[in-house]
């Protein structure tokens, strides 16, 4: 049963205003292992649960059924927090997606690309985006979700006396549409994502963890040498910063993202360096 949606905004209002006396998780993101996902399901999540990961944001089940994919999470004690999907299904079969991030327990569903024109990213297509993320962002309030839009920097193009993204801030509605932060690509955006996750406070309510090899040009295409993602903290994205002030700005969930060739690898470091942090913090 569906509750109202003003009883489902109140209650989404209050889980947001909560979150800072909440405990805050590291969390991964399935798509860092996709290639060891391709060849392993079942081999892949337990490496997943070894790392000490218990929070997760999938978007694929790499070929299993949903019932054997949900088994596999439950076998590896795993929390589905965010479920990804993409543009057209959200525009097309909003109920549908909310029904399936349900399924998995999900709180966020995630939409990680607007479609355009190669590199051309235009006030049409923010205004095209602004129509269905605001109409499926009621949709998943009326289902007890909560929409995020995962910015990959094209969306910084210059538009009149700012950019595109700040035409995208103001038009997606904020009662039902938020964002989540890759500092990776805000950084090779050529942005400054510390300045935005201040900015913007109340609209970030996720973050993906990725650091950048020092070096690395900008761009503002969503396109970068996937081996560019390093050991966080060991870039130049200024992990630390950040992580401190998304945590007093409330952020409950961070996931590590690496896309690198050496995930594996990096992945177990990332985590390492990220309890010096916390244990800096406490």
């Amino acid at each position: 049963m569906r509750l109202s949606t003003p009883l489902v905004i109140l209650s989404l209002v209050f889980a947001i205003s909560i979150q800072t006396v909440c405990a805050q998780e590291i969390g991964l993101q399935l798509y860092s292992l996709r290639e060891q996902f391709s060849k392993d399901v079942t081999g892949t999540m337990a490496k997943v649960k070894a790392m000490g990961v218990t929070e997760i944001e999938m978007g694929s089940t790499y070929g299993l059924s949903f019932p054997e994919f949900i088994k596999l999470i439950a076998l590896n004690n795993l929390k589905v927090i965010s479920f990804g999907t993409n543009f057209e299904r959200l525009e097309k079969f909003p109920q549908a997606v909310a029904d399936e991030a349900r399924s998995y327990g999900a709180k966020y569903v995630v939409v990680f690309w607007i479609p355009h024109d190669g590199d051309i990213f235009t006030i049409n297509d923010v205004q095209r985006a602004t129509e269905v993320f605001n109409k499926a962002g009621k949709v998943m309030a009326q289902n007890g979700l909560l929409l995020c839009y995962h910015p990959h920097g094209y969306e910084f193009q210059i538009h009149e006396k700012g950019t595109l993204f700040d035409v995208m801030m103001k038009s997606f509605d904020k009662r039902y549409v938020y964002f989540e932060m890759d500092v990776f690509w805000i950084k090779q955006a050529g942005q400054d994502p510390l300045a935005l996750l201040k900015k913007y406070s109340s609209r970030w309510i996720l973050m993906h963890l990725k650091d950048r090899k020092k070096g690395t040009p900008d761009s503002m295409n969503g396109q970068v040498d996937l081996d560019s993602n390093v050991v966080l903290g060991t870039g130049d994205v200024g992990i630390e910063a950040l992580y401190k002030e998304a945590r007093k700005n409330g952020i409950q969930h961070f996931f590590i993202e690496d896309e690198s060739s050496v995930s594996e690898e990096q992945i177990p470091k990332s985590i390492a360096y990220l309890k010096t942090l916390n244990s800096k913090s406490n």
